[in-house]
């Protein structure tokens, strides 16, 4: 929420359908557009060359198609949900998921909602800061095998790296809200173009080179059945993390201007957006498997067995970076508002909560700071940065953070919220194929996570 209106508003607002004082909304079709592919187009598209390369030719494509396909269907779900018709006060606007579920589903489903979107909001900062310092590593590495030759002992750690994104985050997160960021989530959709446009052409360049596709039907072969099931479920894990944005869906739309309705401009934007990453996503993916076959790496940028052209990798790890440092704002800023709106509710009369300093930096306009954000930003910064370096699993991370939050965020709170919406008597078609849809994505869901479990276990172990 804006700043002239923090500390004033309780945690669910019922407003008339106009905009609030403080608040000024502009958001587009395309400034959406821009959020939701920053969102989307993150550290997921690295791994799906790994994951088409489990499931095979037929397999992966197919995953990819359906996670694009429920995400669509979920997402226009969610889109009608940001308003609630009041005939006493007006539209409600339902300006957070949690805000959402609360009026929709009540406050005991609020707090399950709630620590899962917390939950999965952390993991993403915890995945982004891990995929970051991967990249930041693949720069360094690739500048080695340049210099001192392809058979160099060019090995370096990730902690550093790890340390210098959480310095960077601990600046950016005193950006105080969605309503600020627009110009970051643009210049982070433009790296998400950039790398996935160099990994889909160092991919496509590696079969040419090849002269021929690698790869095969039933995916790269494990020594064991029981293996391969484990390795199957942690690619769905990794494309279920690759593609739902649910958690911060009505915090984008609470950006956009209307007319024409906020929904409307939702839906469009998400069906753009996704077609957009569906492309990069099968390019990425399939490319990447048919340059490498069973030797398909699990991150796509940093995993290549050529360094040359060097610059070109180096320019598409640094495009990963710059977008993840945007994608890291995005999926907390959702934390950061609603510890701001229950603080400022449950100690109206707080300084440390309420009170801002103005500061003034040389050649940017005054700064409002406040002593609560500064201090739990910083806070939740150190804990995701520390998590990254206990956990440094690429692969097995995604697909648990994935699969995790999957069913219930993207697929059973947005289904049901529908139903309260629309008024939909059980029994009845449209509420039949939503919960086989449910009950579907539900069995998908707890076979990834239990892999991925099972990923994450093993690899701590070796």
């Amino acid at each position: 929420m804006g700043e002239e209106g923090f500390g004033k508003a309780p945690l669910l607002i019922k407003v008339p359908d106009q905009p609030e004082e403080g608040i000024v909304r502009t958001g587009t079709q395309w400034s959406a557009t821009a959020h939701i592919i920053t969102a989307v187009i993150g550290s997921g598209v690295l791994s799906l060359a790994w994951s088409v390369g489990q499931l095979g030719w037929v397999g992966g494509p197919i995953a990819l198609v359906a996670f694009a396909w429920v995400t669509t269907v979920q997402s226009s779900l969610l889109a009608d949900c940001y308003k609630s018709p009041d005939p006493e006060h007006g539209p409600i606007r339902n300006r957070s998921y949690m805000e959402a579920v609360k009026l929709n589903l009540g406050k005991r489903s609020l707090w399950v909602c709630g620590f899962f979107q917390q939950t999965g909001l952390f993991g993403c900062a915890v995945a982004y800061t891990l995929t970051a310092a991967t990249s930041m590593r693949a720069i360094q590495r690739s500048n080695c095998y340049h210099k001192e030759g392809h058979q160099a002992p060019c090995s370096y750690g990730d902690s550093f790296y790890m340390i210098l994104f959480g310095l960077v985050q601990i600046v950016l997160c005193l950006i105080p809200d969605f309503h600020e960021m627009a110009w970051l989530s643009i210049l982070a959709a433009i790296m998400s173009f950039a790398y996935s446009s160099i990994g889909f052409g160092l991919g496509l360049a590696k079969v040419i080179g090849n002269g021929r596709i690698k790869g095969s039907i039933g995916g790269i072969a494990m020594p064991s059945a029981t293996q391969k099931v484990w390795r199957v479920s942690q690619a769905i894990g990794d494309i279920a993390f690759a593609y739902p944005y649910s958690i911060i869906l009505l915090e984008i739309e609470d950006t956009l201007k209307s007319p024409p309705p906020e929904n409307q401009t939702m839906k469009k934007a998400s069906m753009v957006a996704v077609f957009i990453t569906t492309f990069f996503y099968l390019c990425c993916g399939c490319f990447g498997y048919a340059a490498f076959g069973d030797e398909t790496p699990g991150n796509l940028l940093t995993g290549f067995g050529f360094y040359e052209p060097y610059w070109l990798v180096d320019f598409a790890n640094l495009c990963v970076v710059i977008h993840l440092v945007g994608g890291y704002q995005v999926y907390s800023q959702p934390i950061f508002s609603f510890v701001d709106r229950w603080s400022a509710e449950k100690f109206p009369d707080s300084r440390f909560v309420n009170k801002f300093y103005t500061v003034k930096i040389p050649f940017l306009p005054p700064y409002r700071l406040n002593l609560l954000r500064l201090c739990f930003r910083t806070i939740y910064v150190i804990t995701t940065t520390g998590l990254a370096l206990f956990f440094p699993f690429f692969n097995q991370v995604l697909g648990l953070l994935g699969s995790f939050s999957f069913w219930p965020l993207a697929i059973y709170f947005p289904v049901e919220m529908y139903f309260v919406q629309r008024k939909v008597a059980p029994w009845t078609k449209p509420w039949i194929v939503l919960q086989v849809f449910s009950a579907v994505c539900l069995i998908v869901s707890i076979f990834a996570f239990v892999g991925s479990v099972e990923g994450v276990i093993s690899a701590k172990l070796s």
